[in-house]
């Protein structure tokens, strides 16, 4: 038996509000998206997250893509990238690296072939999945709820039969907390320092998605040189060696949407002191300004 199912990624601006969406039925469906991230972006994480929630099932998998930036990805390049330490032909660093790495994770073992079909011409699946990762896009955009569909029906079967069997069944395995899972409750400041700790490493502030996420569209650091950066100077700039918080001076919620956090840190350029400010913003908390000063 084959899953034929449809992915596709909307940006808004490109770079701007981004949506991803794949498509089976009107009851199997699922959408995501960020702030601020690019089609390109939105492409990958369709497919992926198709990959990843149908990862226990022994059928095959036929993706219908519009992408053809998805599909010479996996079909033409994933392999000589790999060779080359990830890298182009020219030697330039491959765009949306975290995205392809996990892209290739969720291939291994998997039986699949992607279909090109051509987009905004009336495929049926390609356009249910188009509408709803251009939904996604368009509330990030608005600061409206974002439908996330129903997912893989298998969830649901398993749920429904775990229920109907009672207490003696074993229950579905808890997902493991995701730095930006919006179902799990948390204290505000254990978000913050959550989300402070992940800006720090340089898997996060090499990836343009989740900076989208983190950072306020009018961030502001100052750093410990006295430059100044934006967010788009952040997303632009490489990562840098990870920091990690040795000392957590104070959390103070300063008005209800807004925490003032200070904290110390050790990274190969030394210690430092740190302030960031974080405010809520579209239900989400997020970084509006942060400075760091050299400490002895």
């Amino acid at each position: 038996m084959t899953i034929t199912a449809a992915a596709d990624g909307s940006a808004l601006g490109n770079p701007g509000p981004a949506g991803w969406a794949w498509y089976v039925d009107d009851s199997t469906w699922a959408a995501g998206g960020w702030p601020h991230g690019t089609n390109n972006q939105g492409e990958l994480m369709a497919v992926i997250d198709l990959l990843e929630s149908t990862a226990g099932e022994p059928d095959d998998l036929r993706i219908l893509c519009d992408s053809q930036y998805v599909i010479n990805a996996v079909t033409k390049w994933l392999p000589g990238w790999k060779r080359k330490g990830w890298r182009k032909a020219d030697g330039s660093p491959v765009q949306n690296l975290d995205l392809l790495k996990r892209l290739d994770a969720a291939l291994v073992g998997r039986s699949y072939a992607f279909e090109w079909v051509r987009g905004h011409t009336g495929h049926e699946l390609n356009e249910a999945a188009d509408t709803r990762a251009r939904a996604v896009a368009t509330s990030y955009q608005n600061g409206s709820p974002v439908d996330a569909g129903p997912g893989w029906r298998a969830v649901a079967v398993v749920a429904e039969s775990a229920a109907s069997n009672g207490p003696a069944e074993a229950a579905a395995p808890a997902p493991q907390l995701a730095l930006f899972d919006d179902l799990v409750e948390e204290p505000d400041e254990d978000v913050v320092l959550r989300q402070e700790r992940a800006l720090l490493t340089s898997r996060v502030r090499d990836d343009v998605a989740e900076l989208g996420v983190l950072l306020h569209p009018e961030f502001l650091e100052v750093g410990r040189s006295g430059r100044m950066w934006s967010r788009d100077d952040v997303s632009l700039s490489p990562a840098g060696d990870d920091a990690r918080i040795v000392d957590v001076i104070s959390v103070d919620r300063v008005s209800p949407d807004a925490m003032l956090l200070v904290f110390r840190t050790e990274d190969a350029a030394g210690s430092a002191l740190r302030s960031s400010l974080w405010v809520r913003d579209g239900g989400r908390w997020r970084l509006r300004f942060h400075q760091g000063t050299p400490a002895e």
